[in-house]
């Protein structure tokens, strides 16, 4: 893809604010990147994280200021990708589509379901054309390394999982939300579309450690923001330890992520 390789980090996390704790990392820098697509999300932090050296960018930016539908995907890809990144852990805020998807459980989806509207998908938009295969759009090895830290950790994981990703910043209607069900969707949320997609365009390997913050409109579950905040906070620490015990056990072996584009480019 014409990128420059620093090798800064091996892997990235692209997460909330409040995933990102300085007291997790040693020796942390901050890096600011420049992309064809213009700025990234904020300044990435790079630090090592157990012997292993990590690539940490808000999603949102740091006061979480950028909305689902802005958010310059393309940037944030090609930014990590630049530091050398070969693998992103991404965790998400998502709700629930099925009863047994509690709001502090952690979901580990293996497909998606694409809603959104108003986005660009590709880096392919000009000279190349590509067809790249998302038959099965994360990483199979990342998933089942995370979904196993999470079980040996003793928290509430479901694996496989499909995510339908709607355009935001609007919740869903609840002829949405059954229509949703109906499909056989697990979980949904806002930001998976195009992460996931030019995660695999870039030859790096994903996956999505999605947390439940309550049950979509289709349960007519009401809760209270307060509710809502309590939830992400606990779900925050649980990524986090995930995270934490994920990273050191990640094999340098890699699997066929990386060479995604070998059959793909027109």
């Amino acid at each position: 893809m014409g990128m420059s390789f620093k090798c800064n980090a091996e892997i990235g996390i692209i997460g909330g604010s409040g995933f990102y704790d300085p007291a997790m990392f040693d020796s942390v820098s901050e890096v600011k990147i420049h992309t064809p697509f213009g700025p990234p999300s904020d300044i990435i932090s790079v630090g090592d994280l157990r012997g292993v050296r990590v690539a940490f960018l808000p999603r949102h930016g740091k006061r979480h200021s950028i909305p689902p539908h802005l958010i310059n995907y393309h940037a944030n890809i090609w930014a990590l990708r630049d530091l050398g990144v070969r693998r992103i852990l991404a965790p998400s805020a998502v709700g629930s589509l099925k009863e047994e998807i509690k709001p502090g459980d952690l979901v580990i989806p293996d497909q998606f379901i694409d809603f959104t509207k108003n986005r660009r998908y590709s880096f392919y938009d000009g000279a190349v054309v590509g067809h790249f295969s998302l038959a099965d759009p994360f990483c199979p090895d990342l998933n089942q390394k995370v979904a196993e830290t999470a079980r040996k950790l003793g928290i509430s994981v479901h694996s496989p999982a499909c995510y339908v990703c709607i355009e935001g910043p609007r919740f869903s209607t609840r002829a949405e939300s059954r229509l949703f069900r109906s499909w056989g969707a697990d979980i949904i949320g806002m930001t998976l579309v195009p992460e996931v997609v030019l995660a695999r365009e870039a030859g790096i390997c994903y996956t999505t450690i999605a947390t439940v913050t309550d049950y979509d409109v289709w349960a007519e579950k009401p809760v209270t923001a307060q509710e809502v905040v309590e939830t992400l906070k606990s779900n925050v620490e649980k990524a986090k330890k995930v995270i934490y015990e994920t990273i050191p056990a990640i094999s340098e072996r890699r699997c066929t992520c990386d060479r995604s584009s070998e059959n793909a480019l027109v």
